[in-house]
């Protein structure tokens, strides 16, 4: 008899046992994989949207905070920075570079975000329609945000105090869209970008500072500003959200964060330190839900293993009839254990399937999933690793049955019965 037959005879044999097993093993392995597949996606997002950025500086508070809101966009500010006193530290030396980010506004929870060309360059941002910012007033989307509002060149839109839906909008200064970024893979996606000027512009109206034009004609000599080339230098009056630092050697790395939060009203935080301390907080929840798909790995095999032992016993005759009619011990063990390795590996696959349906509609329904840029199309070779693990898991459970099978005396089984 073929063995896939009869292995397949031997599973709908006992349909309620073959499901909770395959059941049992499927859900430990769709935590396993849902957890990988955050892990990977998260960490790959990490890294990227960090890259090129050394060190962030902001107003004094969480240090973690300020690297989430200013690099990931997932957090409120710890407040603003003096443009005066964050010139001087974008002058420093040991500084290559130096992106100011404002923020404060948002258009149906998508952030607005006031900087200059040098941040979308961070993520090799590409236009897909229109053209780049140039004017107060003038944004460009990334593309996530475009293909969720609708929005073409040309739209015009009115944004809202915060960063959060419900915020007061601001009726009497509207945006205009100049144009939309290709899709990056990356935080630019979910942003919508904007001169510096433009952010102070829509808040003028509440007093929050004056015109840049009110300001140039008190100077008789216009210097203009190494962040904001528009503004005069050595404005007080003005306030940014953060700076954005990019190293000119190693040795800023060991200087100026100290310098920064010792000498001044502002704190510096480095994305790689407060990432690795992000990952230590949430790796706590990971390892336990770890433990708990193994213990239901564990169960399951232990399951697969005293099925296989049960029905060895109700199968004895069977399988001598078999030897007797001309089957090998060696046929015998190949297909007990076939069966465990079978049992296991639907139980796998149903697994890897789940976990990545879970993860597309968590992406279609959750719009957070989404805006992190967690997909469930992706695929990692550690799903291999999975797979194969848990085909050897089943040929371990089935390997004392399948030496008993081996091990079955015709004369006496037949004898007994």
């Amino acid at each position: 008899m073929n063995i896939v037959i009869l292995v397949w005879s031997y599973l709908k044999s006992k349909p309620l046992n073959t499901v909770l097993n395959i059941v049992l093993l499927a859900l430990g392995i769709t935590v396993i994989t849902v957890l990988l597949l955050f892990n990977k996606q998260l960490e790959e997002k990490i890294t990227s949207n960090a890259k090129g950025i050394d060190l962030v500086v902001g107003a004094k508070g969480s240090p973690l905070q300020l690297i989430l809101c200013n690099i990931f966009h997932i957090d409120f500010p710890t407040g603003n920075i003096n443009l005066k006193e964050a010139e001087l530290i974008a002058k420093n030396r040991l500084i290559k570079k130096a992106i100011p980010l404002a923020l404060g506004d948002s258009y149906q929870a998508y952030r607005i975000i006031g900087t200059n060309k040098e941040y979308a360059e961070l993520y090799q941002a590409e236009l897909s329609q229109g053209d780049w910012w140039s004017k107060d007033m003038e944004v460009t989307l990334g593309a996530n945000v475009a293909d969720a509002l609708k929005f073409s060149v040309g739209d015009k839109f009115e944004s809202t105090h915060g960063l959060t839906q419900g915020g007061h909008a601001h009726e009497d200064q509207k945006f205009i869209v100049k144009g939309i970024f290709k899709s990056s893979n990356s935080v630019l996606d979910n942003l919508i970008l904007t001169n510096v000027e433009s952010i102070w512009h829509v808040h003028e109206e509440h007093g929050e500072g004056e015109a840049p034009d009110s300001i140039r004609q008190q100077d008789t000599t216009f210097i203009p500003s190494k962040l904001i080339p528009t503004h005069p230098a050595g404005d007080s009056t003005k306030e940014i959200t953060s700076l954005l630092i990019h190293y000119r050697s190693p040795m800023a790395a060991i200087q100026l964060p100290r310098f920064i939060n010792g000498k001044s009203s502002m704190q510096a935080a480095s994305p790689a330190f407060e990432t690795a301390r992000l990952f230590s907080i949430l790796g706590v929840g990971v390892n336990i839900l770890m433990s708990f798909a193994y213990v239901l790995i564990f169960i399951s095999a232990l399951s697969i293993f005293i099925a296989l032992y049960n029905s060895l016993k109700e199968r004895r005759y069977d399988l001598a009839v078999m030897r007797s009619m001309g089957a090998s011990r060696s046929k015998l063990f190949i297909t007990v254990l076939a069966e465990g390795s079978t049992l296991t590996c639907i139980g796998s696959l149903v697994g890897l399937v789940l976990a990545h349906g879970i993860l597309i509609v968590l992406a279609g329904v959750v719009e957070e999933t989404r805006k992190a840029g967690i997909s469930g199309v992706i695929f990692y070779r550690e799903e291999w690793i999975i797979l194969a693990g848990s085909l050897f898991l089943g040929i371990l459970c089935a390997l004392l049955p399948a030496i008993q099978a081996y091990r079955t005396d015709i004369s006496k089984v037949l004898a007994g019965n």
